[in-house]
């Protein structure tokens, strides 16, 4: 099947050991959760790869008889169009010395994701969530603006997926809005370690 465009990335950080939701000031926001909404100006593209390990022929009697198939790592190649600079500091592990500089604490802080795409149609989205990993930023392009045009540097960070409890210790789980069972609680409660998700009711 077919996906289309990137609708919405979501962020939180999670605890190393219990991969639950960590809210509040020591978290990205009051609840946990983070949208990389327009006010930041969205995600231009979040390209996974890795999903599946390496092929492994099995010869024998002069014929391939099987095929072994290692386990996935997968990476996201995240390119943010302007991340707030808090929210990117904390989800690198840089921790603020109250004035106004950051260094890394050593310990990278554990991240949980979720990636949205949709259907040709429109008419359902396919998800793809991690709830356990690190982010890493392992360069830093700055270049003059010229007389002509600005020379914009967005935020290129790499996302380096780890086992997850909620996924039986798989690194991802693949969410479809089509399917007659999706339950979209359960798989913001999965993806951000104990999220409860809040649904308004029409008045």
């Amino acid at each position: 099947m077919a996906i289309v465009g990137l609708k919405m990335v979501k962020l939180a950080l999670v605890d190393p050991k219990t991969q639950q939701l960590i809210k509040g000031p020591e978290g990205l926001s009051t609840d946990g959760v983070i949208e990389i909404d327009s006010k930041m100006l969205g995600t231009r593209t979040a390209n996974i790869t890795s999903l599946e390990g390496q092929a492994t022929k099995v010869p024998g009697n002069n014929e391939v008889q099987d095929v072994m198939v290692g386990p996935g790592s997968p990476t996201v190649a995240f390119d943010f169009n302007n991340l707030d600079f808090d929210i990117k500091q904390k989800i690198l592990g840089f921790k603020s010395d109250k004035k106004g500089g950051y260094v890394y604490q050593g310990e990278k802080p554990h991240v949980a994701v979720l990636i949205e795409s949709q259907t040709l149609d429109r008419k359902n989205s396919v998800f793809f969530g991690f709830a356990n990993g690190i982010m890493q930023e392992s360069t830093q392009n700055i270049g003059t603006d010229t007389d002509t045009a600005q020379t914009r540097q967005t935020d290129n960070m790499t996302y380096n997926a780890l086992s997850a409890i909620a996924f039986n210790g798989e690194p991802i789980k693949k969410y479809f809005t089509g399917s007659s069972t999706f339950d979209k609680a359960n798989m913001y409660k999965e993806v951000f370690g104990g999220y409860t998700l809040v649904t308004s009711t029409a008045v």
